[in-house]
């Protein structure tokens, strides 16, 4: 413990010579500053998009609502302590949630609009995550990050909560991982108390902030799980956090535009598609239990409400695509891309269906177009598939290895296909072989198996001393089947030897294996 607290302090000492104190732009503090004001646009700006991907993309069946977000985003970002280039986004994902990365890049989900009752109540919600940006909360997790680890990185830990958590690869895990920052108590605290001036520059009731947090608290003490994956694993309400705002409150002028009339006319459109999201999400769980006639009919429905969405033509796409409707589900995820061209999935999956189709070309295409978006396991397998089918495994080899850094199966299976096309020239490195003497002066090799699938038909070319001390050359064979993991123990018949010393002199190289499936 000794040992590692010096290093951690040495770190530290590094950080301070090297990068100094910084004074807080939103608080005024002295603070450790590692990261740059440039690095942290960077960072924001190389991970907003692919963020925003994996939470659903950007909500586009009504522009205006996102517009008016953004809109009311703007009008706080101008009045707060810190000017950074301030985005808004309003996502298609039906968990109520919000999230701001370092840099001022900012996302409020679709779900989360239908619980908030006035302007007000949003620019309470965009303040918040305003000051999360401005104070370098997220900078400053990402320094703590930095610390513990002695080296200038981010870390990137991958949010479970996240449906496509699990197929994701790249920097793209990085981008998880600052979606899922959880704030501690004292962020929180400041990101309301900040928050709330900010909202009363701008001309807001700041009131909205006290209401808004009372209705979390009840929110939370029902145990909604929708919410405690969203917006409550990473904002965590509490009644000390309605107490502070009401202190705040206090100290601020009073009145401010509430707003409530405005807001129930912009979110209008997403009222009357409630009922469209509530069945596309029945239909994902209906699809995902395996009930694909039940998925088909809440598709259906949700079609039915808003045909401008694609979502909702994508999962009739999954639909047709399990039940091995493939031209049907072409047509569904055409449509989808028609509605919608820059969300990952619907290329994704029409170049799945292509590929089933054999249509190679086209589906290597989509494929592609799907990783420039988000970067997935499941696409670059498949592009590496596709490369092996025209005989190039050195391309399929490069895509394979940006599958496998997935730990899902399918980043499995890229593992095993990697090991397909590398065990037959580089067999040795995943065998190894110790030699034994028995009691009776033989030599024994012992296999191990370092595979991660069975291996058999063993040859190995052995090279060892006779009893004189001449340098002599045999073969043996070793058919039986290794399973993963397992060792193998043959006595090679070599001797007998006096004392083991004699082993320094063998030397043995597998020169054939195969692999059982």
């Amino acid at each position: 413990m000794y040992l590692l607290m010096r290093k951690l302090l040495i770190v530290l000492l590094s950080c301070f010579v090297f990068y100094g104190c910084a004074v807080n732009p939103v608080t005024g503090k002295n603070e450790l500053s590692l990261i740059s004001e440039d690095q942290e646009i960077s960072i924001g700006q190389k991970n907003y998009g692919p963020s925003r991907q994996m939470q659903g993309g950007d909500y586009n069946v009504n522009p205006e609502l996102s517009a008016y977000v953004n809109g009311v985003g703007q009008k706080l970002a101008a009045v707060s302590d810190r000017k950074l280039p301030y985005e808004f986004t309003v996502l298609n994902n039906s968990t109520p949630n919000a999230w701001a990365l370092p840099g001022g890049k900012i996302a409020v989900n679709r779900g989360l609009l239908l619980e908030l009752r006035s302007e007000a109540e949003l620019a309470a919600v965009l303040g918040h995550e305003i000051v999360h940006a401005a104070a370098k909360h997220g900078a400053q997790g990402m320094q703590r990050g930095m610390l513990l680890q002695g080296a200038l990185i981010a870390t990137g830990v991958v949010a479970q909560s996240n449906e496509y958590a699990n197929i994701i690869v790249g920097g793209a895990q990085v981008a998880a991982g600052l979606v899922h920052t959880k704030y501690g108590r004292d962020d929180e605290l400041e990101a309301d108390y900040y928050g709330m001036l900010y909202m009363s520059r701008a001309g807001y009731d700041p009131m909205a902030a006290v209401g808004l947090q009372e209705t979390f608290i009840r929110l939370n003490e029902s145990k909604s799980q929708n919410w405690l994956a969203g917006l409550f694993s990473s904002h965590p309400p509490s009644q000390a956090r309605v107490d502070a705002n009401r202190k705040t409150a206090a100290t601020l002028p009073k009145g401010g535009l509430v707003g409530n009339d405005i807001y129930q006319n912009k979110i209008a459109s997403l009222v009357k598609d409630k009922k469209g999201y509530e069945s596309y999400v029945k239909g994902r769980e209906a699809l995902q239990k395996g009930d694909s006639r039940k998925a088909y009919s809440f598709a259906q429905e949700a079609i039915g409400v808003e045909p401008r969405e694609g979502h909702f033509y994508a999962l009739r796409g999954d639909i047709n695509l399990k039940e091995n409707r493939y031209n049907d589900a072409l047509a569904d995820y055409n449509r989808s891309i028609d509605l919608n061209r820059n969300y990952f999935y619907y290329y994704l999956q029409r170049g799945l269906t292509k590929k089933k189709l054999n249509r190679a070309q086209e589906a290597h295409d989509d494929l592609q177009a799907s990783t420039k978006l988000l970067p997935t396991a499941m696409a670059y397998n498949s592009l590496g598939e596709l490369e092996l089918s025209y005989g190039s495994p050195q391309r399929a080899r490069q895509y394979f290895q940006e599958a496998a850094g997935s730990d899902s199966p399918v980043g499995k299976a890229a593992q095993l296909s990697l090991l397909r096309l590398d065990f037959p020239q580089n067999a040795g490195n995943y065998i190894k072989i110790q030699v034994g003497l028995n009691k009776q002066g033989y030599v024994l090799a012992q296999v191990i198996n370092k595979a991660p699938l069975g291996i058999r038909n063993l040859e190995l070319y052995i090279e060892y001393p006779d009893s004189s001390g001449r340098k002599m050359q045999t073969e043996r064979g070793i058919s039986e089947i290794i399973p993963a993991g397992k060792a193998y123990t043959t006595n090679l018949k070599l001797g007998p030897y006096a004392n083991a010393s004699v082993l320094n002199a063998i030397n043995i190289r597998i020169t054939n294996a195969e692999l059982v499936e």
